[in-house]
């Protein structure tokens, strides 16, 4: 998602991206339980997370 802010877009600032592409697995709750994972580092995350 972008408004066009660039890194002085509040999401960017709020969560400190300083770089393309950047995810994060978030929780239920909100909370940030990993980012910038990739390939088998997500899958075995996920599998971790969802089982």
């Amino acid at each position: 998602m972008s408004d066009l802010k660039f890194w002085d877009n509040e999401v960017a600032r709020l969560y400190g991206i300083r770089g393309i592409p950047q995810n994060f697995l978030v929780d239920p709750q909100g909370k940030i339980i990993a980012k910038n994972l990739r390939g088998e580092a997500l899958e075995k995350k996920l599998a971790e997370v969802l089982n």
